[in-house]
Order: structure tokens, then C-alpha cells, then sequence
């Protein structure tokens, strides 16, 4: 385009087409159009970031007006005359402005070189939808939350669209629940679950958040919108839908004429309804308002329906894993136990975090937390399958690295049956503490450390040999054995636990021993250590789930026990229970002497008999009375039932009736049989036990 401006210092500036400049709210330069750097010959890199008003000879106020001249400082030190246009850019505060240069005549006189294209109000309005469509693509639909979606939707809406906007969900949707279809849905019992208003504060004497929303009557337009379609309405409609004075009030913004409802559907269901209503705009909806805000809703609508199925899974995995965690808290002669377990929020979902604490025979008890690889439903299926394992396992009295082993294999068999193609792994660590020896012996599959708290503070991990993780195969367990004395405190974890301080876990782990040092005194509730180890999570969800197990240790009192070692002779029977008799009357339990002789006499008789000397024996008085018996062989004994002619095979059978329970496990020289009776045995007839 031909033609060119003279500026004061003489200098000639060419003419260019019309230029654009765009500016935030405080009048900064945000783009700079080729044509503007044409203009004042001036880059982008140089204006944008600075105020307009530099660029002007006279800098004036940063509010420009609608339409106008000025004088522009051109790079070279010139003036430039132009013509300007501000067009505000809605929703946003952004301001478009239009720049003209002027051109100078003979008689002097500055006469437009350049027209401004007229904005038609049909353009105006599509550039407004346009802009409403990318600002409901771009920030609505960035959360598994419902209602934090729904609350993006009306935040989108107001002012764009309406000065109020409001979203009813059907109760429940909150809660994972699914609504009625949208064939005969009904009364759906709506719940405002967000509302904005373009003044920032929702009108008082509307329905507010979190209150229901009052049933309308039966008519054309409700139906419409219970049937999926969008339907306008005027303030004299809306009033027609309820009875009293009290509900106009609710439903009716105050100067409200305009209002459009359109029902958020998604997958055939109706989760609820968005509404917009015109008080300050002047403008009634029609249809394509009605079609623009439809296109909108449905898309919101599939997010909070996202939404509702996250938290409908996310709560049926979160109660069946705690349905398959023991109880919080136990107490046994072995250990005082506090568990915990905090799932996470975060979109991976929950995972296969368990603890566990399982009674074993002897007063012993074992400890149990793993971690099963992945998230959902299938790892917390896994961890109920596992833990289910583990207790089978514990209850044949097998050790640690025996006990993982066996499971070792058992996740492999896990593995093959979910994808043949690829391993299915997880952690455990399994711990068993005797309160007879104090000591506790544990194996790894992968697991973090455990950590002890001493008695007198002292915090330290315990040194543990980790096997593989369970699943992958190929390499060993190894146990590791140490002596905890009462009142130590025993703590294991998942990761997810330490991995919330240090990336590599170092970091945790220290900080982990630090807090447990100050929080596991003894005489302190275990509740309390748990709590201060979540404390500073301050409400928010961990990044990882969490199971943590606390355990107290005891120890059985010198004076609730008795043992004895007897060479492998015909003689020690009888003086076996003699020793016991003495030791019973001595404790006060000479109520169950006569049985306890039975017992002792078939045990130490079939020791002395199949497997030789030494033979030990070995009493403990705390809830029950257990029978130890031990002997270096390591044949298993056998319950059967002996036919009426037999001779011998009756022995185990009695044991069996005269006990609460009995088993027998092995050790490194042999192995135990052991018997527990109740404190207050029941009555028996002798003759029908033989």
C-alpha cells in the first residue's frame, strides 16, 4: 500500500496495513503484529512486556479510549500520527487495539490512510463463542474430582455466558453412585454442587451449595430437561414451577429475566443439570445460546462422570482392602500392636499395601507387610490372595526364609495365571517374635528394612539380607535373628512411607528413626507414634499408599516358665511328671495336673521311644498352659484314629481331645511338640476318650 507519514525529525515512515496490538489488563504490551513493527520500527522482542503508554509522544492515562488519535514515538526518534480502535477481547481483559497511520496532505491537514474493517455484532458473538469453546476445553475436564469439574464448568460460564450459573448433581453422583437412565428418570433429587456469580458472591437467598434443590412440578419443560433437551426459560416460567413464595425465592435470582437449563448427560445417564441465568445482560437466551451451552455441558458431563466412576472404584477398592487388613490394634502376650494404612488420591489409584499380625502357637507372633506392584482393584485382589498365603503358611510353623520361599513360588504361579508374558512382582517382609527367647527372626522379599526403638531411644534399621522381590525368582531368602528387648518397639513399613521425604529413600529412613525416636517411649500409646509419623501429611493424600505396623515387644515372666532336659530313658517318664505336678501345684493349677500328666507321659513317651535323647520339656503359664516337648528327631507326627483292637496308635488322638490345640514345628536340632490348654479345662469321661 502506497504512501508514507513525515514525522518532526523529518524522518519518512513508510505506510503499512492496519496494525494490532493486543494488551493485558495493566496495559502491557502482550503481541506486537508485523504491521506495528512496520509502523514504529520497533521488534516484538523490544515492546512486549512493556506498558503501551512508553510508545506514545505524550503518555497519558493507560486506559485508551474506544476510538481516537494519538502520536507515536517511531524508533528512529519521529512522530507517527495514528488512528486507534480498542475492541476488549471477552471473556478475558485483554484489549485489542486497532492502530491507523495517518497521512499528511499539502495544506497541512492529516487525513486517514486506512480504514478500519467495521465489527459486526454477529461477529462479536462468534468470536465470543469461539473463545467460550477453548476456554471449556482448556479448563474444564483436568480432575477426577466431580465436583471440583463442576465447579470449573461455572466458573467458565459467568460472565461469558450469564452473570449466574449454577450445577445440581443427582445425589449420590458424589459418591460414585450411578443415577437413573435418562428414560423415566423422574424427581432425580438434585444437589447444588457449585454455583459463581460475576459479581464473586452467590446471591444469599438462592440454594446454596450443598443443599437440594426443591422439586419442581410436572410439566413440558422440566420433562424436556429430564429427557436430555435444553430448554430456555423466562423468570414468569421458572415461578411457575413451584408452589410457594419460599421456592420462587430459592430458584429466582433477584433482576433475573433469562435463563437456560441443560441437562448433563453422559452414557445415558443424566447426572444432573447446569444452569445460567441473565439479571445485568440485557440479552434473553435463544436456541443457540441453548446449543452452545449443550455442546459445553457435554462435554463437562463426561468429565464428572469420569469423576464418578473414580470414586466409585476408588471406594470399592478402598473397602475391600480395609476389609482385608486385620484390625488396628491387637494385644497378646507376644507384642502390642497399631496399624495403619492411608491410601492415596492421586489418579494412579490404590495399590496393594497390607500389614498383618498373625497368633502363632507358643505365644509367638508373626509380623507381615508387603507391597504388591500396580494399582486398582487386581493389586488389592492380589493382596487379599497374599495375605491369605501368608497366614496358611504361618499356621504350618514354617521360618522366615522357608515361609517366602514357598510364597516365591506361589506370586510366580499369580504371574502366569494374569499374563503369561510378564512377571507379577510385590514385597514382603515376615517377621517372627517369640516372647520366650526375645528374639525375633525375619526374612525380606524385597522390603525395606524394619527399624527398632529401643527401650532407652536408641533408633537403629535392622540389618536384613533382602532377598529378590516375590515373583522373580532365582535367588534365596536369608533369616535374620536378633534379641529385642521388652519394650522395644518394631516398626515396618512401605515405601510409600520414607519415598514422601527422599526420592532414594535415605533421607526417609532418617527421618523415619528421628520420629520414632521421639514418639515410641515406653508407657506412650502406640497410636500416638502412629499419628506422629502422619503428621505432617497435614490432611493431603500421600503420592503413595502407606501401611505401617507398630509392634510393642513383651517378654514372659521367669517365673511363668519351666524347663527341664531328660536323657532318652524309660525312667525320665515318670519323673517328667512328677517335675510337672510340682510345678503345676506351685503356679496353683493343681485342677489340671491329671490331665496335664496324660499329655506329658504320651509325649515324652514316644520321644523317649522314636527319636532319642535329649528330650526337653519345657512348661509356660500366661493365658494358657503350654506343653513343649522337643526330641532331635524330625519325623513327623501323625494323628489317626485307632480301631477298638489295637494296642498303641491312641496316644496322639488323646492329646488331641485333652488340649485346646497341639501341633509340632521344627528347628535346627529337631523339632517341638507342643500342646495349650485352657486355664479352666471342661470336664471329661476318661473311658470315652479310650
Amino acid at each position: 500500500m502506497g504512501g508514507s507519514t513525515t514525522g518532526d525529525a523529518g524522518s519518512t515512515i513508510p505506510l503499512t496495513a492496519v496494525a494490532t496490538v493486543l494488551l493485558d489488563a495493566h496495559g502491557t504490551v502482550v503481541r506486537w503484529s508485523a504491521a506495528a513493527a512496520a509502523l514504529l520500527g520497533r521488534t516484538a522482542d523490544e515492546v512486549c512486556g512493556r506498558r503501551f503508554r512508553v510508545l506514545q509522544d505524550a503518555p497519558g492515562e493507560d486506559e485508551l479510549p474506544a476510538t481516537g488519535t494519538c502520536r507515536l514515538r517511531h524508533r528512529t526518534g519521529g512522530r507517527v500520527d495514528v488512528t486507534l480502535r480498542t475492541v476488549p477481547q471477552e471473556p478475558s481483559t485483554d484489549v485489542l487495539v486497532l492502530l491507523a497511520p495517518l497521512s499528511a496532505t499539502a495544506d497541512g491537514d492529516a487525513h486517514v490512510a486506512h480504514t478500519f474493517p467495521a465489527v459486526t455484532s454477529a461477529q462479536r458473538r462468534a468470536r465470543r463463542e469461539r473463545d467460550l469453546l477453548h476456554a471449556a476445553a482448556t479448563r474444564i475436564g483436568g480432575s477426577l474430582d466431580a465436583a471440583r469439574t463442576s465447579q470449573d464448568l461455572v466458573n467458565v460460564l459467568v460472565p461469558a455466558l450469564g452473570d449466574l450459573a449454577s450445577v445440581d448433581l443427582a445425589d449420590g453422583v458424589l459418591e460414585g453412585i450411578e443415577p437413573p437412565m435418562i428414560a423415566g428418570a423422574g424427581d432425580l433429587h438434585l444437589r447444588r454442587t457449585a454455583a459463581a456469580a460475576a459479581g464473586g458472591i452467590w446471591p444469599a437467598h438462592l440454594t446454596q451449595p450443598g443443599q437440594l434443590i426443591p422439586p419442581a412440578l410436572s410439566t413440558s419443560e422440566p420433562r424436556d430437561v429430564e429427557n436430555g433437551r435444553a430448554v430456555v426459560f423466562s423468570a414468569k416460567k421458572v415461578a411457575a414451577l413451584f408452589d410457594t413464595p419460599e421456592q420462587h425465592r430459592l430458584a429466582i435470582p433477584e433482576r433475573g429475566h433469562s435463563a437456560l437449563w441443560v441437562p448433563l448427560l453422559a452414557r445415558g445417564l443424566i447426572l444432573g443439570t447446569v444452569s445460567v441465568w441473565r439479571t445485568d445482560q440485557l440479552d434473553a437466551f435463544d436456541d443457540r445460546d441453548a446449543d452452545l451451552l449443550t455442546e459445553i455441558a457435554t462435554r463437562a458431563a463426561l468429565s464428572i462422570d469420569n469423576g464418578r466412576r473414580y470414586t466409585r472404584e476408588h471406594r470399592s477398592v478402598l473397602a475391600l482392602q480395609q476389609r482385608l487388613l486385620p484390625e488396628p490394634t491387637t494385644d497378646a502376650p507376644a507384642a502390642e500392636t497399631h496399624g495403619l494404612y492411608l491410601p492415596t488420591r492421586s489418579g494412579a489409584g490404590i495399590s496393594g499395601d497390607w500389614y498383618d499380625v498373625i497368633p502363632l502357637p507358643s505365644l509367638r507372633v508373626a509380623l507381615v507387610v508387603g507391597d504388591v506392584a500396580g494399582h486398582g482393584l487386581y493389586a488389592t485382589a492380589t493382596m487379599g490372595r497374599l495375605r491369605t498365603a501368608v497366614r496358611t503358611l504361618a499356621d504350618l510353623e514354617l521360618d522366615p526364609t522357608e515361609l517366602l520361599t514357598h510364597l516365591d513360588d506361589l506370586v510366580q504361579q499369580f504371574g502366569k495365571e494374569a499374563d503369561p508374558a510378564g512377571p507379577f512382582v510385590a514385597t514382603c517382609l515376615y517377621a517372627v517374635y517369640d516372647p520366650v527367647t526375645r528374639r525375633c527372626s525375619l526374612a525380606s522379599a524385597g522390603h525395606p528394612p524394619p527399624v527398632v526403638t529401643r527401650p532407652d531411644g536408641s533408633t537403629e534399621p535392622i540389618e536384613v539380607t533382602p532377598g529378590p522381590p516375590l515373583g522373580v525368582g532365582g535367588m534365596p531368602f536369608e533369616t535374620t535373628a536378633v534379641d529385642l528387648a521388652p519394650d522395644s518397639v518394631l516398626t515396618l513399613y512401605t515405601d510409600g512411607l520414607i519415598e514422601r521425604h527422599d526420592s532414594d529413600g535415605e533421607g526417609g529412613l532418617r527421618w523415619l528413626m528421628d520420629t520414632l525416636a521421639g514418639s515410641c517411649r515406653p508407657g506412650r500409646p502406640l497410636d500416638d507414634a502412629g499419628q506422629a509419623l502422619l503428621a505432617d501429611l497435614d490432611g493431603a493424600p500421600p503420592r503413595d499408599d502407606i501401611a505401617v505396623l507398630l509392634a510393642r515387644t513383651r517378654s514372659v515372666a521367669a517365673e511363668h516358665m519351666a524347663s527341664w532336659e531328660f536323657p532318652a530313658e524309660p525312667s525320665v517318664v515318670s519323673t517328667a511328671r512328677r517335675v510337672a505336678a510340682e510345678q503345676l501345684a506351685t503356679w496353683g493349677l493343681e485342677d489340671m495336673v491329671f490331665t496335664t500328666e496324660l499329655i506329658i507321659s504320651e509325649l515324652v513317651t514316644n520321644a523317649v521311644r522314636y527319636a532319642g535323647g535329649p528330650v526337653g520339656l519345657r512348661l509356660i503359664r500366661e493365658n494358657a498352659l503350654i506343653c513343649e516337648v522337643t526330641d532331635p528327631s524330625n519325623t513327623q507326627p501323625r494323628l489317626r484314629r485307632a480301631r477298638w483292637s489295637d494296642e498303641g496308635g491312641r496316644g496322639l488322638f488323646l492329646i488331641a481331645q485333652l488340649s485346646r490345640r497341639w501341633g509340632s514345628r521344627y528347628g535346627r536340632h529337631g523339632k517341638t511338640i507342643w500342646t495349650e490348654q485352657s486355664l479352666a479345662p471342661a470336664e471329661f469321661d476318661l473311658m470315652t476318650l479310650l
